[in-house]
């Protein structure tokens, strides 16, 4: 459903005062809490006013609509660009959450939060991310379409959405943003438009000091539809000039579009425009009076917003619910033509899966080896035909992270010359960019409506990082698949073995890393991630091996996180091995050296520390009695997961350095990861009591 605007742009004298409004109320609010960012938010605003006023599709009573355009702020430290809009808008922020900026408590942080302020799509804070969220959603928009409604003709689908994005200067010298861009040219995504904000300005000062290269041209060279619009002869943004240049980005649906906004910072204070003093400290008391004059307020007041004003504004509330109506009457004429696909569509909107799925899911024989990114691989192309919602792929590693549904469905756009591109296409080709894939995927679980993965070596998550810690930030369910999760993946050296890299995940408040012993436990940690989508959502990160490893039976309490695998042949176990992943093996074997001592030993399967945590505690006491004080942890990475876990007698057999170029069997022998170190490990913990 296109969204229709007039060929010209209607602007009166009470829109002009409205965007005054917007920038007085940022100096003012910047001013009473004494910190903040005002110049970016004072001249953005005829920007911000022209899409939410005059262009985007979207409905201040109805901030969830799934019809909605969606729009990104990417320099996010100019929250209040974004706040004025939705306060003058109609959303849910009052005046006195204006007043409240930046404090504690207030609908109004520093920077914009997810889940915490109506109306905001996505948190911006590290610069670059929004660019690369916009891109993940448009991504996000084109799949749906294809998942509800992929025979409609060109923007006559209730499923026809624009993705707006406003971009600085910042966030296109960050690397993330280039990564996005690139992908977003390759992928003609039509259905996106980035507006930036080209004022010359950084914390340092004029941008000279670190950014000269012609933008247009580099985004030329990825494949984007390119305007420039220059100010009005006053210094102030050309509302004309942008709305022209806003629809004929609109209209261009073959490929994404930007447009360079030359601004001027602070404009129209008469001292601190054009600095970098704007960018990121209040004005001052009498700067503030002074644009207040120069702009026709009383400098004597703050925070006024004048009843006609507000009025002109609110009216952004009778346009949205007739967007609104128009759009679920042209919902109910699709249900009606589409009954099948609907009940999908009702499905994945309420978050359910379909009755069931588990039957679909692979149980692997006891007793073979398997590795667990192939087994994954086997749960992801099981699940594919009953969960359509569930795509994604990996960056450039589909072969080695199993991370292909269908080889037969790539995610590639018209002209694409692959024998198996459609732009409604299953699996997603990232390409070398982690980074971006990451932000992407979060992205795309922002824009609601599929199930999203995407996969790289555990070694690569340091790309990722940031992006992954935004996931978490915000409880978005994205599941990250990362392989060769150890020094196991042998030859390749200690550049592609991970050895820090699973604490320091676990690190992150909120992300659940989840490394599976097995086969079965990477089917049940698959079945679990997907429970917690609609339930629990949170980011997942799979840790899964290259080698092969053993295959255990089924247990159920795998996603418990943690569970007993293998019970001691005494009531109460002398000594616990506990241990992840490709180690369990290990564990098992020397459960059986010790066993054939005499020495009562239980081991203890855990594949998630944090589901492990969310366990009751008479759960957590069964699996690990705290009367038993000879354990054991085994991991092939460094062992700060593990200390609270073994206790002061405990032993930790870990890797505490880099490993090296050799096969895993050498590197394994060689770290002292075989059942007689283990053992002998839990022979010292086991003295350690009793001593």
């Amino acid at each position: 459903m296109s969204t229709q605007t007039p060929d010209t742009l209607e602007w009166t004298d009470i829109d002009r005062r409205a965007v005054d409004t917007a920038r007085v109320l940022a100096a003012d609010a910047v001013q009473q809490v004494g910190n903040g960012h005002p110049g970016t938010a004072m001249s953005l605003a005829p920007a911000a006013y022209t899409l939410f006023q005059k262009v985007m599709r979207h409905d201040p009573a109805d901030p969830e609509w799934t019809g909605r355009d969606r729009f990104v702020l990417s320099p996010g430290h100019t929250s209040l660009t974004l706040y004025m809009q939705l306060y003058l808008a109609g959303y849910e922020l009052g005046l006195d959450d204006l007043k409240a900026f930046r404090t504690h408590g207030s609908k109004t942080p520093g920077h914009p939060e997810y889940g915490h302020t109506a109306g905001v799509e996505t948190t911006t804070g590290p610069l670059g991310q929004g660019a690369a969220n916009a891109v993940g959603m448009a991504m996000a928009a084109r799949y749906e379409r294809g998942l509800f409604d992929p025979q409609a003709p060109a923007g006559e689908s209730p499923f026809d959405h624009v993705i707006w994005a406003i971009v600085s200067d910042g966030d296109l010298q960050e690397g993330v943003s280039g990564e996005a861009s690139s992908l977003a040219g390759h992928q003609k995504l039509g259905n996106l438009v980035f507006l930036y904000d080209d004022n010359h300005i950084s914390i340092e000062g004029d941008t000279a000091t670190a950014f000269s290269e012609d933008v247009l041209k580099r985004y030329e060279a990825y494949g984007w539809h390119t305007q420039r619009i220059e100010p009005a002869e006053n210094g102030d943004v050309d509302v004309h000039a942008l709305y022209a240049a806003l629809t004929a980005a609109r209209a261009e649906t073959g490929r994404p579009s930007i447009i360079a906004m030359r601004t001027i910072i602070a404009w129209p204070a008469p001292n601190a425009q054009n600095t970098e003093a704007a960018h990121g400290s209040a004005l001052g008391a009498d700067e503030v009076a002074a644009t207040k004059r120069v702009l026709g307020f009383d400098p004597e007041k703050t925070f006024e917003v004048a009843d006609e004003v507000l009025a002109h504004t609110r009216r952004a509330l009778d346009r949205g619910a007739e967007a609104h109506a128009a759009w679920d009457k042209q919902l109910a004429g699709w249900r009606s033509g589409e009954p099948e696909r609907a009940r999908l569509f009702d499905r994945v909107v309420a978050g359910q899966l379909p009755e069931g799925w588990e039957e679909s899911l692979p149980v692997f024989e006891e007793g073979g080896s398997v590795a667990t990114r192939a087994a994954s691989g086997k749960v992801l192309q099981a699940l594919g035909p009953v969960l359509p919602e569930l795509w994604g792929g990996s960056a450039d590693l589909a072969g080695s992270n199993n991370t292909t549904i269908d080889k037969s469905s790539s995610f590639l756009p018209e002209g694409n010359p692959l024998p198996e591109a459609s732009p409604y296409g299953r699996t997603v080709h990232f390409g070398i960019r982690e980074f971006s894939m990451a932000a992407e995927m979060n992205g795309v679980a922002l824009h609601g409506n599929t199930r999203i993965y995407g996969g790289t070596f555990l070694t690569f998550s340091d790309y990722m990082r940031n992006a992954v810690r935004m996931s978490a930030l915000m409880q978005l369910p994205v599941t990250y698949v990362w392989t060769h999760d150890s020094i196991g993946l042998g030859e390749d050296g200690p550049t592609h073995q991970p050895v820090e890299h699973l604490a320091a995940l676990r690190a992150i408040p909120g992300l659940n890393v989840v490394r599976p012993a097995d086969a079965n436990e990477t089917a049940a940690a698959w079945a679990e991630i997907l429970k917690r989508h609609a339930t629990h959502p949170a980011p997942h990160g799979l840790a899964l091996t290259r080698q092969g490893v053993p295959t255990y039976a089924p247990n159920p309490d795998a996603a418990k996180g943690g569970y007993v695998l293998r019970e001691s042949s005494t009531e109460t176990p002398e000594v616990i091995i506990v241990a992840t992943g490709s180690e369990v093996q290990l564990a098992v074997a020397a459960r059986e050296l010790l066993e054939a001592e005499g020495t009562g030993t239980r081991v203890v399967s855990m594949p998630s520390v944090e589901w492990f945590e969310e366990q009751p505690r008479a759960y957590r006491e069964s699996v690990l009695p705290p009367a038993v004080r000879a354990r054991v942890a085994v991991e092939a990475g460094i062992g700060l997961t593990w200390y609270r876990y073994v206790g002061d007698a405990g032993r930790i057999v870990s890797l505490e350095h880099f490993g090296a170029s050799a096969d895993a069997k050498t590197l394994f022998a060689e770290y002292g990861f075989t059942p007689e170190n283990v053992a002998a490990a839990a022979r010292e913990s086991l003295a350690a009591t009793r001593g």
